[in-house]
């Protein structure tokens, strides 16, 4: 990232997994199925890409044998220094959901998928939540604070959320094992660090056994007791055992979404028993 601007370098995966064109459609089904992807770029013997190979390639052609038979030839490519918002341009108006990247001698040099042009995006919000806060506690307490991008030890943050929820820390835990996470919001004050934001994120690199996550850090070079910590006292909160994982309700949101295909269900029954009075009538 140079001058607040994000490349495709910056979040593509450099650790491609890559198919020859002689590869039995057998094995890429069995290879989606082992890794998950559904779609791999295909490589010539000088490693410069010759096609690709999907899901719907193999669902929507006729049967074949080999890649080389039911491959898409015509690949749309980026470079490293493209930016991820041409990028992103580029597969909306293709209608594509990854992109091999390539290097000026045409060889692969990883492959950038939608996944990740949402995860930049949501890496772009996140230092606008974090200079908000920081000028909030600088307001607050009449100090100047840093503010640096840092692997923070997991197991010396002090939480102050006192729930989280299951379906939620399946995600981040899923995150984490991609490296998609965001970083966390940890405040340094004396020789405390304070988890502000990202409760879920840390419960599950502790889960994961991450001995460190990836974090914004605002110091605060003096020791000072925030009201998030006296809340934390008071509510017991001190370790991550202290957080309840709540696993027998779903998120908020969920919750929400379910409350109004409910009542859409409700009225929907009151409608048709109001037609049915009528043709009674």
């Amino acid at each position: 990232m140079r001058n607040g601007k994000s490349f495709v370098k910056d979040y593509m995966t450099k650790e491609v997994i890559s198919v020859s064109s002689d590869t039995l459609n057998e094995e890429i089904i069995a290879l989606m199925k082992e890794t998950g992807h559904d779609g791999f770029p295909v490589l010539n013997k000088k490693g410069k890409i010759v096609g690709i190979i999907t899901a719907f390639d193999l669902l929507l052609k006729g049967w074949a044998e080999y890649v080389k038979d039911i491959m898409s030839r015509d690949v749309v490519v980026a470079r490293e220094d493209m930016s991820i918002n041409d990028a992103s341009r580029v597969m909306f108006r293709q209608g594509i959901s990854r992109l091999p990247v390539v290097g000026r001698s045409g060889k692969i040099k990883g492959i950038i998928t939608n996944t990740d042009m949402i995860r930049s995006h949501i890496e772009r919000s996140t230092p606008t939540k974090v200079n908000y806060f920081k000028k909030t506690l600088e307001q607050l307490y009449g100090i100047k604070t840093d503010l640096k991008r840092k692997k923070v030890n997991t197991h010396d943050l002090r939480p102050t959320q006192d729930k989280i929820y299951a379906d939620e820390l399946q995600g981040r835990v899923y995150e984490l094992k991609k490296g998609l996470a965001e970083p966390t919001i940890v405040v340094k004050t004396g020789d405390r660090w304070i988890l502000v934001d990202g409760h879920h994120r840390a419960v599950a690199a502790v889960k994961l056994g991450c001995d460190e996550i990836d974090s914004y850090v605002i110091d605060l070079k003096k020791d000072l007791e925030l009201g998030m910590e006296r809340t934390a006292n008071a509510n017991g909160i001190y370790t991550y055992d202290d957080i309840e994982i709540i696993d027998d309700a779903q998120h908020p949101l969920i919750a929400i979404t379910e409350s109004i295909k409910k009542n859409y269900e409700k009225k929907s029954i009151k409608k048709l028993k109001q037609g049915k009075d009528w043709v009674k009538s």
